[in-house]
């Protein structure tokens, strides 16, 4: 009996973990690959995902504009300044992929040899490189828009620890080191976001009226990534145990499995339709905002990708460090422009412009690194 869908789906992802290359043994006599085949095997959300993201951004900022009451509606309640249908949107769209992580498997993972180098890699592309890329970008392209400015570098600072979950899980990155990547992200972002903020924003840019502590900080974290995390360890926990190990992967995993891209449909609408007239009344300068974050989405993961390939990591791992690097955390940059300058702020504008230039070209990344896949584990 031939395996489903969801089964050979997983089997290529482990060839590919294991170094093993599915094009050779789907070449036909042509020399063509079977790449539509296993295309065609993709459920309907993945296999169009693409399409999905760009009709639902499409809509949402149709309807956000021309229907009366939907920021307000969206806007009933919030949780540290983020719209609670927004928080519910990160919440579904996390919880199925920590459900996924091997957290008995994380001792393991961290004793392996190289990891220390693929820690120390992340934390100077996300906290040195990433920052400073943002900021020099934003005033080469924006020295005439101080408040945009100012929204775009808060955008580079915030380093992502949700959304990056997806872009790896799609791209069949090392699920296990994103996790851990995740969490050391979360800590120094702690740590790190209000004395980086002020760096590049009052001591660099000179700017004024920016007002966050940490605690601001701690919150989103623990709101965005300590709910949906807890909820995973404890139901892989609980689970496991209950139905045992098969029975999970084979019965649960598969059944939450989509809702992490719906989630991620929800939460796109919801965040365009809420920013809709902005968006729109202001089209030209988000135009030119779009090139700051164009660029930076860019140089920072393919900077990432090539010093990963000099390195010879491996195709899993490679993805994981390219998409922690490029990946940003926008709803801690919203929150963050919300609470210092107001909902209205063209500072709030610019980085609710980070995800309207994320989303979709991350997504094209994704589709690009799949290319690399074929050429093994040292790509």
């Amino acid at each position: 009996m031939e395996n489903s869908s969801a089964e050979r789906k997983q089997q290529l992802a482990l060839d590919i973990a294991d170094g093993n290359d599915p094009s050779d043994a789907a070449k036909n006599p042509d020399g063509r690959t079977k790449l539509q085949g296993l295309f065609k095997q993709l459920s309907l959300l993945d296999r169009y995902l693409y399409v999905w993201i760009f009709i639902v951004m499409a809509v949402s900022i149709i309807f956000g504009y021309y229907v009366k009451g939907v920021k307000k509606a969206f806007q009933v309640a919030e949780i540290t300044s983020v719209s609670l249908p927004i928080a519910i949107g990160l919440w579904v769209m996390m919880y199925p992929v920590l459900c996924k992580v091997q957290y008995e498997m994380l001792g393991g993972v961290l004793r392996q040899a190289g990891s220390l180098k693929t820690i120390s890699l992340s934390v100077v592309l996300n906290w040195i490189v990433g920052p400073a890329l943002m900021t020099g970008l934003a005033w080469a392209t924006l020295p005439d828009l101080p408040d945009f400015r100012t929204g775009v570098i808060l955008v580079g600072i915030a380093r992502c620890i949700a959304m990056v979950l997806i872009w790896n899980d799609l791209a069949k990155g090392d699920a296990d080191y994103c996790a851990i990547l995740v969490a050391i992200n979360s800590i120094l972002q702690i740590i790190l976001f209000t004395p980086v903020a002020l760096l590049y924003l009052k001591v660099v840019s000179r700017g004024k009226g920016f007002h966050v502590s940490s605690w601001t900080v701690a919150k989103s974290v623990l709101l965005f990534l300590g709910v949906p995390l807890v909820a995973g360890v404890l139901t892989r926990l609980i689970l496991m145990n209950a139905f045992g190990r098969k029975w999970y992967e084979s019965k649960f995993l598969r059944f939450i499995g989509p809702w992490a891209l719906i989630g991620l449909l929800y939460t796109i609408f919801v965040v365009f339709s809420i920013q809709a007239h902005q968006i729109v009344d202001n089209i030209g300068h988000v135009v030119r905002v779009a090139v700051p974050l164009l660029l930076y989405f860019g140089i920072l993961f393919f900077g990432s990708l090539g010093i990963c390939r000099w390195l010879k990591v491996p195709y899993p791992l490679m993805v994981t460090q390219c998409f922690t690097a490029a990946s940003n955390n926008f709803e801690l940059a919203i929150a963050v422009a919300v609470g210092s300058f107001g909902i209205d702020s063209t500072q709030a504008l610019a980085a609710t412009i980070g995800p309207l230039i994320e989303v979709p070209v991350l997504l094209l990344f994704v589709y690009i690194v799949g290319f690399f896949q074929r050429k093994g584990p040292s790509v």
